[in-house]
């Protein structure tokens, strides 16, 4: 900031904040930023986000046309003199745009996912495409590669309203013990690769067991997955018409996700599409290594041959290889994991979120007192 610019007063909005999320808001107060935050007092973060000493206030929207919701927002821009606005997801937004109508702020949004964005929806038109948007702030760069693909009748989104920044973690974060995996029976000899995920499509779980017959027999490869899957019938039927059923076990949705992968001996995410998952940041921070596919921005975050191997979307052979070729080889499984440690502390790490976010505020701020 120089002498001539004039600081960012900022109001965040969003709902139940994840950790990176709650951190990012503490940073930015620590460093200095007239911030303010609006958060769900449900979300498990509230608390912290309070006992940091951040100015927090409770809201829970209920959809983007909350009335409620939308009046509270503008009271909280009324009363004090805020240059910038920065939504977390789309009701937030969609509620922000009309609270602030007719006043002189700037709008900020964040995406942490490819899709559902497009001009034949009406939603996106009163939210990531509203043309008072000012800046989205995208999680990957094939986020913001998704958005500067948009196309309206020739015209596109300007390049300098979509940026990337990733988003921080702390590895100390990661300090709990790996939970207790014995209750699945795996062998001893066994390399169990843990994949977390939703149920739901584009996740590739039907991809990732049709891996597991291309393995050979006596492969340690083995295969935990996390996640509420167990009401599936459609996997559990393909699991138990595989050749070794045995070798893959259903841990079903847990709250300790991150010490389960921590557990098991590597990670593996099969997904069409994702922004940054988390689940494969969490590994890495664990030392475990990673297989995962080409999708979305998996490839930022595994360096293919450094951090762990990065194979194509939908294809079972490669998916098996890699899984195969890391099981085998202990040395090249530490060297991956430790190579995903130091990634996440020096290329995915909370200050350097803060940082890039405070400058973002910067310029935003400037643009409206140009």
């Amino acid at each position: 900031m120089t002498s001539k610019s004039k600081a960012p007063v900022v109001l965040c909005i969003t709902d139940s904040c994840d950790l990176p999320e709650s951190e990012l808001f503490i940073g930015l107060h620590k460093a200095g930023l007239a911030i303010e935050v609006m958060a769900n007092p449900k979300g498990r973060n509230y608390q912290r986000i309070e006992a940091a000493g951040v100015p927090v206030s409770p809201i829970a929207l209920k959809g983007r046309f909350d009335r409620e919701g939308t009046w509270q927002i503008r009271e909280k821009l009324a009363a004090r003199p805020f240059t910038v606005v920065q939504s977390f997801n789309p009701r937030a937004l969609a509620c922000s745009l009309r609270a602030s109508r007719g006043m002189d702020v700037k709008i900020v949004v964040y995406r942490g996912v490819i899709g559902n964005v497009g001009t034949w929806s009406p939603e996106s038109w009163i939210t990531f495409l509203h043309p008072r948007v000012d800046r989205i702030m995208c999680v990957s760069e094939a986020v913001k590669d998704y958005f500067l693909g948009i196309r309206f009748l020739g015209k596109r989104i300007p390049p300098h309203k979509v940026v990337r920044i990733y988003k921080g973690h702390n590895l100390e974060w990661y300090t709990p013990p790996p939970a207790d995996i014995s209750e699945f029976g795996f062998p001893e000899n066994a390399f169990v690769f843990c994949c977390t995920g939703r149920d739901r499509p584009g996740k590739g779980f039907s991809t990732l067991i049709d891996a597991m017959e291309y393995l050979e027999e006596d492969s340690p490869v083995r295969l935990l997955l996390v996640g509420d899957l167990l009401k599936n019938q459609e996997l559990a039927a393909r699991i138990r018409e595989s050749r070794h059923p045995d070798r893959i076990k259903l841990a079903g949705f847990r709250t300790d996700a991150p010490q389960v992968a921590a557990a098991c001996n590597g990670l593996v995410l099969p997904s069409e599409s994702e922004g940054l998952p988390r689940v494969v940041i969490e590994a890495m921070a664990y030392r475990r290594p990673v297989v995962v596919t080409e999708a979305g921005g998996m490839p930022e975050l595994v360096r293919d041959g450094v951090d762990g191997l990065v194979v194509p979307v939908r294809d079972p052979e490669a998916l098996a290889l890699a899984l195969d070729r890391i099981a085998r080889d202990p040395e090249l499984a530490k060297t991956f994991g430790n190579n995903g440690h130091q990634r996440i502390s020096t290329d995915f790490n909370t200050d350097a979120t803060v940082k890039q976010t405070l400058e973002l505020y910067q310029e935003l701020t400037d643009e409206l007192h140009a």
